[in-house]
């Protein structure tokens, strides 16, 4: 019997386990509704354009400076 307890359980491959435990995880999430999904997707699509915009100006002000200073 003590031969027994010291057998050492099978290895489970890296695969299976990762796959296992992925699928448990995904399990617990809180998926949002179609309409909050929806809504936040276009949330999101506002937030890059409004960045971009920004981002857009600050780049022309620091080319003109940039010329200015220059003298070009």
């Amino acid at each position: 019997m003590a031969e027994k307890a010291k057998q050492v359980k099978k290895k489970e491959n890296a695969i299976q386990r990762y796959y296992r435990e992925t699928t448990g995880e995904l399990r617990k999430v809180s998926w949002p509704t179609w309409p909050e999904a929806r809504r936040l997707t276009l949330l999101v699509l506002f937030v890059m354009v409004v960045v971009g915009i920004f981002l857009w100006g600050v780049d022309l002000a620091a080319e003109n400076l940039l010329n200015l200073v220059l003298g070009i």
